[in-house]
């Protein structure tokens, strides 16, 4: 028997403990406010997580605490709560600033994880509620055999998945760190004229994904699966499109998205092709902060789609998928979706979705598929080293699947989440877009 649906993750009120009545509230960002929006629909508990894998002693509970107290608490972000506003606000909603970082209320040790039992433990903590009297995040130490685990969760409201990072890596040790690459905006030069911007947002609001046989309504249980893949085996998948005539490599979430389609054709659930929707669509989360605002919390980013292409050949897919990247200036195309979105609020209406292209509709994307490089080096916490990362995003109305990448150090993990209803898809998809890089490699 399916148990109950969880509560929801976010208060409705401004009453909670947290809550400073000397700092007036703020309205709430369009992107946040969308988030917030989304938690009424049922099965989309808008949680969004990342999972670190450490090899060594795990800290105790009240040192890990005294750590995440000292490192976290300037971050202000992580005092914020949401909060119902006033008719006179027209519904939107707001934000409010808590007094105090009480990191005892939201640093918790969950039992010891056998590795067999991982996946099923991390998906039951990711559905359950946050606290809706705080503010919703929370950090869980899990020890494992010869290590443990933390998984950081939050209300995507609040913090997106590059947002968790920066948190989780400013409470490690880092040893030789890796230099980020630049994500700050174009050259002047390369500014996208009104005319190509105008030609964007009108492109953005048709529908161009093929609806994927297992598109539905969306359950409030999760299952999990994550894939490692050595980054050896990565590397080698990159190269495989260079040739005399060009040394360049693919990137690695052209990598990702190719073996994404492959594994997709391999399993049968690509669906029929239509001719009004040309084909399978990933909605790729593209991070718009400029340079110098690595440390900068909430939700910034804007969504991409990207073509899977569905050719037998492997190399082909990839080279397909690489090409688009390149052509399709989707930094700038990301930039001046952000601008649009966060120019002004609106009303959360289905006609206000679309022109903010952000919509429910499989139509508009197939599925969510996000890859991230950590561009870090050797990170610790105490004793213990970092060995491994992975991503959990949350499901949206429509779409009972997701799959995401994580690159860190010497390993990639793949991971692939649906809801109870889908969970035969979620290890064969895993396990199938690992397959795929491996072929690719060889």
């Amino acid at each position: 028997m399916t148990p109950p649906a969880p509560p929801s993750h976010l208060a409705t009120s401004s009453t909670a403990p947290e809550h400073d009545t000397a700092r007036p509230a703020t309205a709430m960002p369009p992107l946040d406010a969308w988030m917030h929006r989304q938690q009424s629909h049922g099965g989309s508990t808008m949680t969004a997580a990342l999972l670190a894998w450490f090899e060594g002693p795990p800290p105790t509970l009240s040192a890990l605490r005294s750590s995440v107290a000292f490192r976290l608490a300037p971050f202000e972000r992580l005092r914020q709560m949401p909060g119902a506003a006033g008719p006179a606000d027209g519904g939107w909603p707001r934000w409010s600033t808590g007094p105090h970082f009480e990191a005892a209320h939201h640093i918790v040790e969950s039992p010891d994880a056998a590795s067999t039992e991982l996946e099923v433990d991390i998906a039951a903590l990711f559905t359950a509620p946050l606290d809706p009297c705080r503010p919703p995040w929370q950090l869980h130490l899990i020890p494992t055999t010869g290590g443990f685990v933390l998984l950081f969760r939050a209300h995507h409201a609040l913090l997106d998945g590059r947002s968790i990072a920066t948190l989780l890596r400013a409470l490690f040790d880092e040893k030789d760190a890796l230099r980020p690459p630049r994500v700050g905006g174009p050259a002047p030069a390369d500014t996208p004229s009104r005319t190509r911007r105008l030609a964007w947002a009108l492109g953005d609001l048709l529908p161009k994904a093929r609806p994927l046989p297992f598109h539905g309504p969306v359950d409030p249980h999760r299952v999990l699966c994550f894939c490692p893949v050595p980054r050896k085996e990565l590397d080698a998948a990159r190269a495989s499109l260079r040739s005399d005539a060009s040394a360049d490599r693919a990137s690695a979430n052209a990598v990702f998205l190719s073996a994404t389609a492959g594994a997709l054709r391999n399993l049968g659930v690509a669906g029929r092709p239509l001719p009004a929707l040309p084909g399978i669509c990933a909605l790729v989360p593209v991070d718009v902060r400029a340079d110098g605002e690595s440390q900068l919390l909430g939700n910034h980013y804007a969504t991409v789609r990207v073509p899977l292409p569905q050719q037998r050949d492997a190399r082909a897919r990839l080279g397909a998928v690489d090409a688009f990247i390149r052509r399709a200036a989707i930094g700038a195309r990301a930039r001046a979706q952000a601008a649009v979105v966060s120019s002004r609020p609106r009303k959360i209406t289905p006609l206000g979705n679309a022109a903010g292209r952000y919509v429910d509709s499989p139509r508009y994307f197939s599925l969510l598929c996000s890859s991230v490089s950590t561009h870090a080096g050797d990170l610790t916490l105490g004793s213990a080293r970092l060995t491994k990362m992975a991503a959990v995003p949350p499901l949206g109305p429509g779409h009972p699947l997701a799959v995401t990448a994580i690159h860190h150090g010497s390993t990639s993990v793949v991971t692939a989440v649906t809801d109870h209803n889908h969970r035969d898809l979620a290890r064969p998809l895993a396990e199938g877009i690992r397959d795929e890089i491996r072929l690719l490699a060889h």
